[in-house]
């Protein structure tokens, strides 16, 4: 009985200590660099508004309005969807974490309000692994329609 508890004891910290590293650490790179959020890595597990490659290409929301209504439309979305936490959040920048359900894996999504050219800039990248599974496409997607869906 005790060799038992002492093998579920040890499965129960050895998958304890797979999700917990399943988050990894928050990148460097996040934020705005003159005017830009930060390229993707050679990797299919991000998509930003301003690459230029098919790989990684998404189209930007658009807005009318103001940018503080915009802002504040995209945080009510975020807010919305299921586990998400608004880490950074300023007039003009967003910083959004996701978490995955099972694994607890952490992607990190940005966005950067542009009120001259009506734009907000969109970039979503995981922060582990190669292939994401098409997950960061799908999510700036539904942002996209949750936008729509919001008259944004």
């Amino acid at each position: 009985m005790e060799a038992v508890s002492e093998r579920l004891l040890s499965s129960i910290v050895m998958v304890s200590m797979l999700v917990i590293g399943c988050t990894g650490v928050r990148p460097v790179n996040l934020g705005t660099k003159e005017g830009k959020l930060a390229l993707c890595p050679s990797s299919p597990n991000c998509v930003s508004s301003q690459s230029s490659d098919h790989e990684h290409a998404v189209e930007p929301l658009l807005f009318s309005g103001t940018t503080a209504g915009a802002h504040e439309a995209l945080r009510n979305i975020l807010l919305s969807m299921k586990r998400s936490r608004i880490i950074t959040d300023t007039d003009s920048y967003v910083h959004a974490e996701f978490t995955s359900a099972i694994f607890r894996f952490v992607d990190d999504v940005e966005f950067l309000l542009d009120e001259s050219t009506k734009v907000i800039h969109v970039r979503s990248a995981s922060r582990l692994g190669k292939s994401d599974l098409g997950v960061n496409r799908k999510r700036v997607e539904d942002i996209r329609a949750r936008w729509k869906a919001a008259g944004k």
